[in-house]
């Protein structure tokens, strides 16, 4: 049995090798965050130039079949993350750093709801449930949006820089990256501080995390350049990854969670297999990295940067606000 999972995972690293790479141009500035909706048919990024964009992704050969469907304004300022209803393919929440949570339908372009909240905000998170939307500001406070009124009803502030947030898979349990280094795992609904759990995962600020698509288990990534694998009910570390030398920016789990992308300031993404901590594939950049995402459907990985006008890292020439799939 073990020998066919090999065979399975030569088969896909000869594929890594094979793919090639779309680019998909529509925004006039850098992108900060990509993300796909749950079929995998869409992928969404927001920009520095204040708008989102829904992209119509085919996994076919020919860039043609694929296009930016949608051009979602309305924010005043950047868009830093956003994401997608668990539930419903056509819904997106967007965070930007006018203050403001947007819900957008995606087949008409239109803006469903405008949240306000307290600070500029830069992390946001949809429950599995679908019923509850967690937007992080750049004040460590987070709020908590009813997706029934779209209303906020709960604000946390903590005493710690707080980067990006989630819930498990299961729902019942919400975990804050810090800038401590540590991960903070708190009870869901509750959020009491006093049933918190607080693990010990870096020596530096831990900026992003990811789950696994079955929720088995998560990663970490940090200033101190590694990227930690966790068992996600033991709460214990099973293995970290060195191959990168700047902060780990950005994270993403395969679709079959055979594989994990993470990416930094260095001038590559890493595709690692999970099993094994082993790098699968490397995919060269042509400037630091904001945001990776795998589909959920499909081998094909989503990325963008600080990509500016003009000769890039490399010695190439690049365009300001693209977006790349690769996996083609």
């Amino acid at each position: 049995r073990l020998g066919n999972q090999n065979e399975g995972r030569m088969a896909v690293d000869n594929s890594f090798k094979r793919a090639t790479t779309h680019e998909f141009v529509g925004h006039k500035k850098k992108v900060h965050s990509v993300a796909w909706n749950c079929t995998g048919r869409k992928l969404a990024s927001g920009s520095v130039d204040q708008s989102a964009r829904i992209w119509l992704v085919e996994n076919t050969s020919s860039s043609k079949d694929n296009k930016s469907d949608l051009e979602l304004k309305g924010h005043t300022d950047s868009v830093d993350q956003l994401c997608w209803d668990p539930l419903n393919e056509n819904q997106l929440a967007t965070a930007s750093g006018d203050k403001t949570m947007r819900l957008w339908d995606t087949r008409s372009g239109k803006c469903l709801h405008t949240v306000a909240t307290q600070g500029e905000n830069i992390n946001i998170a949809w429950s599995p449930d679908g019923q509850h939307i967690a937007v992080g500001s750049r004040d460590d406070i987070i709020s908590f949006v009813d997706t029934r009124k779209y209303k906020v009803y709960k604000e946390q502030n903590f005493p710690f820089e707080v980067n990006e947030i989630g819930w498990n898979k299961a729902g019942s349990e919400f975990y804050l990256t810090t800038g401590l280094g540590t991960i903070e795992v708190m009870q869901w609904p509750s959020m009491a501080m006093e049933t918190k759990m607080s693990l010990a995962a870096h020596p530096a600020g831990c900026y992003c995390i990811a789950f696994s698509p079955k929720g088995e288990y998560f990663a970490t990534g940090s200033a101190d350049a590694l990227v930690s694998l966790w068992d996600t009910n033991e709460k214990i570390c099973l293995n970290t990854l060195t191959r990168l030398d700047w902060p780990v920016r950005t994270l993403s789990f395969s679709h079959d969670g055979q594989y994990i992308a993470s990416a930094s300031e260095d001038l590559r993404i890493d595709i690692a297999d999970v099993a094994t901590g082993e790098c699968a594939h490397e995919i060269q950049c042509r400037s630091a990295m904001n945001s990776v995402a795998w589909s959920p459907t499909a081998p094909l990985l989503a990325y963008a940067g600080d990509d500016r006008e003009g000769v890039d890292g490399r010695g190439g020439y690049s365009r300001e606000g693209i977006i790349r799939i690769f996996g083609f």
